[in-house]
């Protein structure tokens, strides 16, 4: 058989853990089906799930093979049997756990396996080690390079879970298509489509044409439509929702409205009203200059708008990015404007956001 190349997931939190994986890798390395064996650094790892148990010691293996992909994975299997690995519960403590990520460019779905793993992409601790081994590798499903993968994901760890709204949350600039996206991914994706109220807003025209001291109203106004819209009791387990702005973007624009006794008013009520609020599982943030957002503002001509300053986009801009930096409620997917024009464009983006939501449990 054609020697392919694999990436097996590494972990243990029972006993010895760097013992455990090196014994794993050691039997990997004596098979006589397997050429190489190379091996990413190993980091502790917060356990996922709602078991309390130990941090695990991740990494992940790089193979040459001419197993197949069934014999490999029966192959794995028999490594964790040999180091002490019983059958329980899905997330529960383990002295080994062996899991075939890719087996080179192969797609495979059955019953008993399915390959690239289905929550890869949700991983830091797998991307981590896949990047160290071969950051320009491409997954085989959603078709960016690992790198990217992981940089959604800003260090955390997700799972997809089924029992919560699956909310997708599209960020960015005024003036950046946030609007457009949302609705075409919301036809793609049977999903109800909720947008934010600025036209039901009666203080936003007075406040973009100089009245500050109406900006709090208008700010209030904001938070109380958005937190309805996405209160938790509106929102229900396994069902799609998509809107076009992230319920944070709230404090950004607070900010650079408010002065400094209208800001701390307001933060008393964010305070209050974010707990009850859903949190997306996907944000999608559109990124460009404040230039281009600011002529897209010009051509569609909202009268309100056009009082509206290029320092003010430049404040927004800022803001969206230190929040986005270091972000780790949910995956981070960035784009710009020129690769959601096209319905083939949306279309793909669609297919990719499919990874990163449930079914209903």
């Amino acid at each position: 058989m054609t020697q392919q190349t694999a990436y097996i997931g590494l972990g243990s939190n029972v006993g010895n853990l760097k013992d455990n994986i090196e014994t794993a890798l050691t039997i990997l390395t004596e098979h006589p089906e397997t050429a190489s064996v190379n091996a990413s650094s190993l980091y502790s790892t917060t356990a996922l799930g709602a078991v309390d148990q130990p941090d695990f010691l991740n990494g992940v293996a790089q193979i040459q093979t001419t197993l197949s992909a069934d014999d490999l994975f029966s192959f794995l299997q028999d490594i964790e049997r040999q180091l002490g690995r019983e059958k329980g519960q899905q997330w529960g403590p383990r002295p080994i756990d062996l899991d075939l990520l890719l087996y080179g460019d192969a797609v495979i779905e059955t019953e008993e396996l399915v390959v690239p793993h289905s929550q890869m992409h949700l991983r830091s601790f797998v991307l981590k080690g896949v990047c160290e081994l071969a950051p320009k590798l491409i997954h085989p499903r959603l078709g960016c390079s690992m790198r990217t993968l992981y940089k959604r994901l800003n260090g955390g760890n997700y799972f997809n879970d089924g029992n919560r709204p699956q909310l997708i949350s599209i960020a960015g600039n005024i003036g950046v298509g946030k609007t457009t996206l949302a609705a075409g991914l919301a036809e793609r994706l049977g999903a109800t489509f909720i947008t934010e109220k600025y036209d039901e807003n009666p203080y936003l025209a007075d406040v973009y044409s100089g009245r500050d001291d109406l900006a709090l109203d208008s700010e209030l106004f904001f938070l109380s439509s958005s937190a309805s819209q996405l209160r938790k009791d509106k929102l229900f387990g396994g069902k799609r929702y998509i809107n076009d702005y992230v319920f944070e973007k709230a404090h950004i624009y607070a900010s650079g409205w408010l002065n400094e006794e209208d800001l701390a008013n307001y933060e008393k009520h964010f305070a209050s009203i974010c707990e009850g609020v859903n949190s997306p599982v996907l944000v999608i943030y559109l990124a460009d200059s404040v230039a281009q957002c600011m002529e897209r503002i010009h051509q569609r001509n909202r009268p309100y708008e056009q009082e509206i300053e290029l320092s003010f986009l430049e404040h927004l801009a800022a803001g969206y990015e230190r929040l986005y930096t270091d972000y780790k409620v949910c995956p981070v997917m960035r784009l710009r404007p020129d690769e959601c024009f096209s319905a083939e464009q949306v279309d793909r983006i669609a297919d990719e956001v499919e990874f990163y939501l449930a079914d209903s449990e």
